[in-house]
């Protein structure tokens, strides 16, 4: 084990951390296993049902549903970056983790919300488009554009979350190598550095702010431009059905952001009020609840995708 007292309470970079899961609650946080466990299980099988069912059909292949998939292939993989290590700490109790894997989840689980917010946003644009210009709308949104849109998301989201892992990579000494947290966390291992972490507090809070502020501005405006022009349709009929449209949509959007805002909110400001259990719990709750939910939301509320997953296990269902 690479690791050097450098000080009575000071070490030098070490091997590895040590995950101890959601502190103050002992033996009795394996029971959390119970609701995370299904979780997990939930957004495995649902987004792989998502995924499957919209590449093997191929009326399923348009801008819409790509960016379903592409935001199902998100939650898929932010689910699968916290997790099996999650359960697994919930489960054995505090467990090591190496010192460049916890980096590297630590990038994965900022940069995957990241992606996850920025598809949100452009899936809001995507239904401006579709309601305020349904004329126009399959020369406005096409298959490449959607596909350069997912990639300008991708590189976006490696771009302002790299400095991370960097920023903490650039310290030597660490107080300790406990985190009193369940997953990597950036600022849970700032905590337990030694010098001066202006930086990474400060990048942490404008970046936080930047992303996360900047998609819920261009969500709220794209719901502005559809409520203007839901608002201007003659009948209550039509003005059902073009909200319709983006009923799952709000759905995931609430899904994804309250939790997150909570969860901002109470770490934030609630530091010496709200309980840290209480935050860990809210943090992983945040980042698993959407990947579970969102397959559900779009697989009940969308008619093509029910109708499809309806036909392919009613057919399996024949053949036994």
């Amino acid at each position: 084990m690479a690791e050097t007292l450098h000080s009575n309470s000071t070490f030098l970079r070490p091997a590895f951390f040590i995950l101890t899961g959601i502190p103050g609650l002992g033996g009795a946080q394996a029971w959390l296993t119970v609701l995370f466990g299904p979780m997990y299980l939930l957004a495995l099988l649902g987004n792989g049902a998502l995924l499957t069912v919209m590449w093997i059909d191929p009326t399923l292949h348009q801008p819409m549903f790509l960016l379903l998939a592409t935001l199902a292939a998100t939650d898929l993989g932010l689910a699968t970056s916290i997790a099996p290590g999650l359960l697994a700490v919930l489960w054995l109790g505090p467990r090591p983790v190496p010192y460049a894997a916890c980096l590297i989840q630590m990038f994965f689980v900022h940069a995957l919300t990241a992606v996850e917010s920025g598809v949100l946003l452009a899936m809001a644009c995507d239904r401006a488009v579709a309601v305020g210009r349904p004329l126009h709308y399959s020369i406005l949104v096409t298959k490449a554009r959607v596909g350069y849109a997912v990639l300008a998301l991708a590189l976006k989201a490696v771009a302002i979350v790299v400095p991370f892992p960097l920023l903490v990579a650039r310290f030597e000494h660490f107080h300790a190598k406990i985190i009193h947290h369940a997953y990597c966390a950036h600022m849970a291992v700032v905590e337990l550095v030694v010098g001066n972490t202006r930086a990474n507090n400060l990048y942490g809070l404008a970046l936080s702010l930047a992303v996360s502020g900047v998609d819920i501005l261009g969500i709220a405006g794209s719901y502005g431009l559809i409520a203007h022009t839901v608002l201007q349709l003659p009948t209550r009929e039509a003005r059902a059905k073009a909200f319709g449209t983006c009923s799952s949509h709000i759905c995931v959007i609430l899904a994804f952001y309250v939790p997150g805002l909570f969860s901002y909110l109470t770490h934030r400001f609630g530091r010496h009020t709200v309980p840290k259990p209480v935050h860990i719990l809210l943090s992983n709750i945040y980042l698993l609840l959407p990947p579970a939910l969102n397959p559900l939301i779009y697989g009940a509320r969308t008619k093509q995708i029910r109708d499809r997953l309806l036909a392919t296990f009613t057919f399996r269902k024949g053949q036994f």
